[in-house]
């Protein structure tokens, strides 16, 4: 018996995870994917918003603000990339000014500090790059940039070092309603859990489907983004947004916290919550729009592009609540933007919300909130590369040229708690795979140290997903290769 059940290992049900990991509760969480963070968390744009574009009361405007304001200690704790970098919103005319001074007067209300609309002039000094067609921009210091899906895995990590238990490539399948709570089927068995808290993200409504009458429809939104090589990765200093329209917040250009460049997304309504494929047209209306804000950028130094999928509601609000119907059964459901924002707030919010369900809970006098060291091997100071490749030599050899990462850094981050057991899950812990080449050069040896560390043969290596296989055996049987041979020796001797 599971006293908590998160379903979606996403962003959300990892902060929710980590959350609950400060109570005396047996806490699990199931994904139908191969890794956390494996939806909607790895293919977004990666900003910490600063709030002023949710409307006012909104359940976005609440959390997003408070959220934000949470990201310094919690990044700090897990170990995670973070730059509180600031946001800027270009206005070409006097009739997008008007709007930026909406968007001004909203984020006060808001609770969004620091606010500013500056000038052409103010523009170019923090942006030199940027279109001297800008005449103004609505300037946000409390706005940054994250890594997404490493935030999820860290909050992964440090939530099963509290305790909480992760069972991966687990589909729900089927919940039923009983006087204990809730009996959790899936395609690896069943269990009985106390509540259940909703996070399927694309499959939001389905799961509430199974337990609940249907109260909201996930509307998929594909948004398509390009990401450029370091060489132009301080080409913007800011996150930089145009003016906002009725369809979104549009084509924005920022750096990564890793001294990359990204360009996107597009928004576009799709069917299907799988549709993950990037288009010609997206990818060409991405360069049109960017070319506006950066007329001269080179973007023929692109990389890899990619397509993620955001989780909308006709309400345009997060829906987190209890079920009417299932007590114990919470939703928190239809989180897009700003939704990575959101997470740290959501998760205390949630965990509220089931304590009022619940009573109170015990909390742990054991909890750390701090996540195991990551070792940043490059980052370190000579005598500190000394040291580790004297206790361990396997940090002396670079196995991704690109990002210059070591086979040291590899093998930890596959034996730590929700560690790597995938080539993609390796390249979101440890950036193997992430430079310019994507993979072609390390991709080969990070499999053999996969397959070496959790003692499975190389053709179980997988990119992503359970079906994603790279290898399926050798070209030619050792039978074929020894008559092969034995041609060859016949017709030398010939």
């Amino acid at each position: 018996m599971y006293d908590v059940t998160i379903i979606g290992g996403g962003i959300i049900g990892t902060a929710i995870a980590r959350e609950l990991s400060r109570y005396k509760l047996n806490t699990i969480l199931v994904d139908k994917e191969n890794d956390v963070a494996n939806g909607t968390t790895k293919a977004n744009s990666a900003i910490v918003h600063a709030g002023y574009d949710a409307k006012v009361g909104t359940l976005k405007a609440k959390t997003n603000v408070a959220g934000n304001a949470m990201f310094d200690t919690l990044c700090k704790e897990l170990g995670v990339p973070f730059k509180r970098i600031g946001s800027l919103v270009v206005a070409f005319s006097e009739e997008e000014m008007v709007t930026l001074k909406e968007l001004y007067e909203q984020g006060k209300i808001n609770g969004v500090p620091n606010l500013e609309i500056i000038q052409q002039e103010d523009v170019r000094k923090i942006e030199p790059n940027l279109s001297k067609e800008i005449i103004g921009a609505l300037y946000a210091p409390s706005a940054g940039i994250v890594g997404p899906w490493e935030l999820a895995i860290a909050l992964a990590e440090n939530a099963v070092e509290n305790g909480v238990e992760i069972r991966l490539n687990t589909e729900v399948t089927a919940i039923e309603k009983n006087q204990e709570g809730f009996l959790v089927t899936t395609d690896e068995g069943h269990f009985q859990t106390k509540y259940i808290i909703n996070c399927g993200g694309l499959f939001a409504d389905r799961i509430n489907n199974m337990v609940n009458t249907p109260s909201f429809k996930i509307l998929p939104n594909r948004g398509e983004y390009n990401l450029f090589d370091k060489s132009v990765g301080n080409y913007v200093n800011s996150v930089v947004f145009q003016t906002p329209t009725k369809h979104g917040k549009g084509v924005l250009v920022l750096p990564t916290v890793h001294g990359n460049l990204l360009i996107g997304p597009t928004a576009e309504a799709v069917d299907e919550p799988r549709a993950v494929e990037t288009t010609i047209g997206g990818l060409k209306y991405l360069k049109e729009k960017a070319q506006k804000v950066v007329p001269n950028f080179p973007f023929s130094t692109v990389i890899t592009s990619f397509a993620g999928l955001r989780a909308k509601v006709a309400t345009n609000d997060f829906i987190i609540e209890e079920s009417k119907e299932s007590k114990g059964f919470i939703n928190v459901a239809a989180i897009d933007s700003p939704g990575l924002s959101a997470a740290p707030a959501i998760g205390k919010m949630v965990v509220e919300m089931l304590k009022e369900i619940a009573g109170n809970f015990q909390g742990k006098e054991d909890f750390n909130p701090n996540r195991r060291p990551v070792i940043n091997f490059m980052e370190l100071s000579n005598e500190e590369k000394a040291a580790m490749i004297e206790k361990d030599p396997r940090y002396g050899r670079i196995i991704c040229r690109c990002e210059e990462i070591t086979e040291g850094e590899i093998v930890d981050i596959i034996n730590r708690k929700a560690g790597a057991t995938n080539l993609d899950a390796v390249k979101r812990r440890a950036r193997a795979g992430a430079g310019r080449c994507q993979g072609g050069f390390c991709g080969p040896r990070v499999m053999e140290i996969l397959a070496r560390e959790l003692n499975v043969d190389i053709t179980e290596v997988v990119k992503d997903s359970k079906s994603s296989y790279l290898l399926t055996g050798p070209t030619k049987s050792s039978k074929h290769q020894e008559d092969s041979d034995q041609l060859v020796a016949v017709s030398q001797d010939k």
